[in-house]
């Protein structure tokens, strides 16, 4: 590790509250903005009538473009690193979201999604190198947490507060362009802002990562493929189930909210217990309160409660791989590994709204929560398969020792690492 990586992974809490607040508070206005206009769109088509495949196409097209920034996005940090590429992609996002506002031509909307897709896939590599640069083994996980945690609230809140807006009309996107806009100001005028090298940063190949970290290579791409289903559908759900602009946004901010109350203890315990069993047994949760919906009336209020519980497990699943995987790479590989990461996210997340899209074709409306729980039991089997294949401490440090949240998921980690070490392997890979 740099001197400078060195210095900051052990700097205290004061330090790196400093080092990272406007990059914080930056996101936060970032995905406030996310889920005004998102949201926005998504109620705008279904009021329109476009076909579900096309709605699901449009959100398909946000997480092609998120391929691309991933990867251009790491490009760019060697080039001028990370605070003038963040001040760019914010700045690109506001034209973006602007220009969705003032069409209601679905094709216009592809490309202009495609666009926003480079611009979060962007902005993520630069929040996640940035912050994986200050990060060690024994603390990533709550740091990835506090972040994700920011990131799926302020984009909760945001699907909350769209019953303001007629989806018809752009004053909504108006308002959503300029927040992205002034999102650039924390990062750009923070004199306290310390970002990692980048100039050491080598190749990383989407092989070698596959190689180094298969769990979380293909985890990554599966945790996409779900994300892509819950987000990319959800108000076309509600939408066709009754609701109205603010109750559907009701809905949305709940899986935000659930996933903000969550991902803290669950990526804490990820730095005590072995990550995999954590992954297990978040993934069974979301699959089991996806199951639950099936049951409810979209309309009912236990609705809200049931599906914020499918975000609170599912959302930090990437947390987790994310962690997992920067755990098994060098300090030089960080940022790369990061881009890499998003972009097999991306390849599941650009799939995932039409994987529901085609359930939702073939079983009407029960096709989204099937879709959730397909999709999360298929996460459960893979991270299983991977505790299986690869032994390793179920605990990384003596339970004695470990934090509450540890603590609380031992008994189920336990049973999930039984469950599934019937053998083992000599293989030594993450």
């Amino acid at each position: 590790m740099s001197d400078t990586g060195t210095i900051l992974a052990v700097m205290g809490r004061r330090q790196l509250a400093l080092a990272t607040w406007g990059l914080f508070v930056g996101l936060t206005a970032i995905l406030l903005s996310g889920g005004i206009f998102s949201t926005l769109l998504a109620v705008r088509a279904e009021l329109q009538g476009v076909p579900t495949l096309v709605s699901g196409g449009i959100t398909a097209a946000y997480y092609a473009g998120f391929l691309f920034g991933s990867r251009y996005a790491l490009r760019a940090l060697r080039e001028v690193g990370h605070i003038r590429v963040y001040a760019a992609l914010g700045a690109l996002l506001a034209a973006a979201v602007m220009l969705l506002g003032l069409t209601d031509q679905p094709v216009a909307w592809l490309a202009l999604r495609a666009i926003t897709g480079v611009s979060f896939a962007g902005l993520y590599v630069v929040a996640e190198s940035w912050l994986n640069g200050l990060a060690t083994n024994d603390f990533r996980g709550r740091l990835l947490a506090v972040y994700a945690a920011l990131v799926v609230g302020a984009y909760g809140v945001g699907e909350l507060v769209v019953f303001s807006f007629d989806p018809r009309g752009a004053t909504g996107f108006s308002v959503a362009a300029v927040i992205a806009a002034l999102a650039v100001l924390p990062v750009t005028v923070s004199v306290e802002a310390t970002t990692p090298p980048t100039a050491r940063s080598e190749h990383f190949s989407m092989r070698e990562v596959a190689r180094r970290v298969p769990t979380g290579a293909v985890g990554s791409m599966l945790v996409g493929l779900s994300h892509g289903a819950m987000l990319g559908l959800t108000a076309v759900w509600a939408t066709r189930g009754g609701l109205g602009v603010g109750r559907t946004g009701i809905l949305l901010a709940a899986i935000g909210i659930g996933g903000m109350a969550l991902t803290w203890p669950i990526s804490a315990a990820s730095d005590d217990i072995d990550r995999r069993a954590i992954g297990v047994v978040t993934s069974l949760g979301a699959a089991g309160a996806a199951f639950a919906m099936l049951s409810l009336e979209v309309t009912s209020w236990w609705m809200v409660a049931v599906i914020a519980a499918v975000g609170g497990f599912n959302y930090p699943l990437y947390s987790i791989v994310g962690a997992y995987t920067n755990d098994w790479v060098e300090p030089e590989h960080l940022g790369a590994a990061a881009s890499m990461i998003v972009t097999l996210y991306g390849v599941g997340a650009m799939a995932g709204p039409l994987v529901a899209a085609g359930f939702m074709e073939v079983l009407g409306d029960d096709g989204y929560p099937w879709s959730l729980v397909v999709l999360n039991a298929l996460i459960a089997l893979f991270f299983a398969y991977r505790i299986r294949a690869w032994h390793a401490p179920l605990m990384t440090r003596p339970l004695a020792e470990a934090g509450v949240p540890a603590r609380a998921f031992f008994v189920p980690a336990t049973i999930v690492v039984m469950g599934a070490r019937r053998r083992r392997s000599g293989r030594r890979s993450g």
